[in-house]
């Protein structure tokens, strides 16, 4: 459809033709095409992406790459999220967290609405319905949004990130219960990115169900159906309401195509510690005919206990892929390269692009870049063959992606679209730590697996302190998308998994420990990575029975089936072992972290001391 106006006077016909009947939508339409001035309104549906496509190929907003692909560039001070302008506002200065950015809503609506006034004058709103969850879904009434927005791209990655028309929001039970998302781009270059006059604000009004964003185009601060309302606003709705949770978290199906037999596992993982790599994996070849993993989702999950079989569920609220390019090849991800090929109307954004022959690069794509600079401009447009001698600087922003529909994934699920979400066996837990985490370790005590979530990390170091390997923690990796206090969000987390009758077992994994020695990782990874998530499906099924530990249950190694792998027996050995020393270190650590939220369930505090006295610690 072609619902566009010159002038938002038209605003009435533009919305009576591109048949949107919601009367409160179109009145926060209206409102915001007057208060940001707006010159033109246009509602997007899915079915315009070719046409928008061929507009943003036409304005230079979009380069062709191969067939059937796009690639975009952003401002270079605008190339990821930021987590200290994100701020969380309600009215309630008890929604005060530790990581959330808490602020009043009375300061911050009126500071965007001064931004935003008048920001968007000459350009075209596209407004843009969409629905953050299969149709149907026990959580639909918690998914609708609009997001308003002047930037054509970010229209076009909502349309591959989340099921967009109108259709999806007419006909709401409650007209007003969609989430209001606004996005203003802002004058990109004249912003102040990083300094003390920074002007951009990422808010979500989390008790008004309200998303206010500007000054950005990229990612997570302007595709507001996917960070904003699907982690942020989510996770308030599912605490508020008592119904769900919404995690940061991958999803992943194991199917035994012997015994028909099906597993799903759901996890959180810091940055830079393989969560899109493990969610779209594969089998390891010697085990390609046993077992089959299906992708579900690599970024978000919202969980729920169904109360009429008392079974834990999950689902991907998205539509695609919003997947990190560096280090993205034939070995670390397959999959990854193949949802991206010709014709999956994927869009790359900050890679290195060859304006001669249309091709796109990364650091990690090939062992080597290129080896004729001829044409390849870098992430910032600059000619790589203009570069001085010994200037080795990111052909591609480190923090470059690639966007795609789910459909695209060549493992994605057949019933990913499916209602009812999916059963879940297993959440696991895991981060890049060099030490101390043995491969797996399976935790079956409710308390004692939400405390493992919550003093999840990756390694940092701190030279200063004298201590190589402590953590960073992140929380269930959620630290950068808290909405609420963390100590109602364990006790939240406590109250609904409890509810279920069936409960999932908790794991930690880490596939990162490397030999103190030379440095080498002692577990291959990647697709052998499926091993350890099938001892964990067994254990829960009562097939396999492991070791006890201090933290956990460990695999026996000839539960792990290795026959077929090349492990030395001495890397075998530390990878199941628990370094009893490295963790009392860590305990100390894990105690202070936790002191930081006030309140928090006493469940938790014994789950703490009692890994502390069995460890002997």
């Amino acid at each position: 459809m072609d619902n566009r106006s010159d002038n938002v006077v038209d605003l009435e016909s533009v919305l009576d033709e591109a048949g949107l009947k919601n009367a409160q939508v179109r009145e926060y339409v209206a409102h915001w095409a007057a208060l940001t001035g707006a010159a033109r309104v246009e509602v997007v549906d899915a079915a315009d992406d070719a046409r928008l496509v061929q507009e943003a190929l036409d304005a230079g907003e979009l380069l062709p790459v191969g067939e059937g692909c796009y690639y975009s560039r952003s401002y270079h001070l605008d190339t990821a999220r930021s987590e200290e302008r994100t701020i969380v506002a309600t009215g309630n200065p008890e929604d005060k967290g530790t990581y959330n950015n808490w602020r009043p809503s009375s300061e911050m609506k009126p500071l965007l609405e001064g931004l935003m006034r008048g920001a968007s004058a000459g350009k075209t709103m596209y407004v843009v319905p969409y629905l953050m969850a299969p149709p149907g879904s026990p959580l639909e009434r918690y998914a609708a949004g609009v997001e308003l927005t002047d930037c054509r791209t970010v229209a076009l990655h909502m349309i591959r990130m989340a099921r967009v028309g109108v259709h999806h929001i007419n006909d709401l039970q409650d007209p007003g219960s969609f989430v209001r998302a606004v996005h203003v781009t802002g004058d990109l270059e004249n912003l102040g990115q990083g300094t003390p006059e920074d002007q951009r604000y990422f808010v979500t009004v989390a008790d008004e169900r309200t998303i206010l964003h500007y000054g950005s185009s990229y990612g997570g601060n302007a595709l507001l159906g996917k960070i904003a309302h699907g982690l942020r606003q989510a996770a308030y709705d599912g605490w508020r309401s008592g119904e769900f949770l919404a995690e940061q978290f991958m999803l992943l199906g194991i199917v035994d195509n012997e015994t028909g037999e099906r597993y799903h596992v759901a996890g959180g993982f810091p940055s830079a510690s393989g969560k899109t790599n493990l969610a779209m994996t594969l089998a390891p070849e010697s085990l390609g005919d046993r077992y089959r993993v299906e992708f579900y989702g690599d970024d978000i999950t919202w969980l729920w206990v169904d109360p009429a079989d008392g079974r834990l569920y999950g689902m991907n609220p998205e539509f695609g892929v919003f997947g990190v390019a560096k280090d993205t090849n034939e070995i670390t991800n397959p999959t990854a390269l193949h949802s991206v090929q010709d014709g999956s109307g994927a869009i790359f954004t900050n890679v290195a692009y060859n304006e001669l022959t249309h091709e796109v690069w990364w650091e990690g794509r090939t062992p080597q870049p290129p080896a004729d600079p001829a044409g390849w401009l870098d992430w910032k447009g600059l000619p790589i063959a203009e570069r001085e001698p010994g200037d080795e600087s990111p052909w591609a922003h480190p923090n470059s992606r690639f966007t795609t529909t789910l459909a695209n994934v060549p493992n994605v699920a057949e019933d990913f679209e499916d209602p009812r979400g999916v059963r879940i066996d297993a959440i696991i837990f895991g981060g890049r730590t060099r030490d101390r985490e043995p491969l797996i370790r399976a935790i079956t005590d409710l308390p004692e697996g939400v405390y493992d979530g919550l003093t999840l990390g990756a390694e940092a170091t701190f030279a200063a302190d004298g201590v190589d390997g402590q953590l960073r923690y992140d929380p269930m990796s959620m630290r950068p998308f808290m909405s609420y206090p963390e100590a109602k969000y364990a006790a939240h987390w406590l109250d609904v998994i409890r509810r279920a009758s069936d409960q999932p077992v908790f794991a930690h994994v880490n596939w990162f420990q490397r030999d103190p020695e030379d440095g080498h990782f002692l577990w291959p990874g990647y697709r052998e990575n499926l091993r350890a998530l099938l001892w964990l499906v067994w254990l829960k099924a009562g097939k396999v029975t492991g070791v006890p530990s201090a933290v956990g249950v460990l695999p026996q190694a000839e539960e792990l089936h290795l026959d077929d792998l090349d492990l030395p027996q001495a890397d075998l050995e530390r990878i199941l072992t628990v370094d009893i020393d490295r963790w009392c270190q860590e305990m100390g650590f894990r105690e202070e972290h936790l002191r930081q939220f006030d309140g928090l369930p006493e469940e938790i505090w014994e789950a703490h001391r009692r890994v502390a006295r069995d460890l002997g610690c």
